[in-house]
């Protein structure tokens, strides 16, 4: 699992239009924290801070840490604005977790290894699923879930059954779900047929009757 984000904030008392404007003039956005059983708070973190984790492969579903003056929580983006025309990212709704509380998740699922039986010409693997739902605490969330496909064959795909995940992560997604298989792809000729040309003396038959009757 990769290394937490931690992001520092500040509380802020003065609330508003006006004052939200000169927050994103000193290159911070206003934040509203909540959940985890408190009351919410009123903050502002760094734009470049937030904007960066937007930009990983987890984008809103990466769990990070916010420190806000010294308290610190597990936070996830739960809503965000966007200005239409700048494109950047001007406010954020912030969903806090309680100690021991698990949430949904969805992580991406990453195929390893190969296929060891020889496979016939025009075999690949295809995979039908990537991404798949998760239930853990935030500090035990996956970055991504593997699957094995050493073992698998054209008569054996992989289900969601077959995954394997750490202590306190629960699979969502339905058991038999396939991952992954393997397709045989195979080239069709395709044969054109082009009509015959009429030989000479057929085409001077069936023109005769046409000058018979034209005299």
């Amino acid at each position: 699992m990769a290394e937490k984000i931690v992001v520092k904030a500040e509380k802020r008392e003065e609330l508003g239009k006006n004052a939200n404007r000169r927050l994103r003039v000193a290159g911070k956005i206003p934040v509203v924290i909540y959940g985890g059983g408190t009351e919410s708070v009123a903050a502002a973190a760094d734009i470049k801070d937030l904007a960066a984790i937007l930009r990983t492969d987890a984008g809103v579903n990466t769990v990070f840490s916010l420190d806000v003056d010294g308290d610190v929580n597990d936070v996830i983006f739960q809503d965000r604005q966007i200005d239409p025309i700048q494109g950047r990212l001007i406010h954020a709704d912030l969903r806090r977790f309680a100690k021991g509380e698990k949430i949904e998740m969805t992580v991406p699922v990453h195929l390893v290894g190969e296929p060891s039986a020889p496979l016939e010409e025009g075999a690949v693997v295809t995979q039908a699923l990537r991404e798949i739902k998760v239930l853990c605490e935030p500090a035990k969330t996956p970055d991504a879930i593997e699957l094995d496909v050493t073992d698998m064959t054209v008569e054996k795909s992989l289900h969601v059954a077959d995954i394997k995940v750490g202590a306190g992560v629960e699979l969502l997604d339905d058991p038999e779900t396939v991952v992954a298989s393997i397709s045989v792809v195979k080239e069709v000729e395709v044969e054109t047929e082009t009509a015959e040309a009429p030989a000479e003396g057929e085409a001077e038959q069936a023109e005769a009757p046409a000058e018979e009757s034209a005299e």
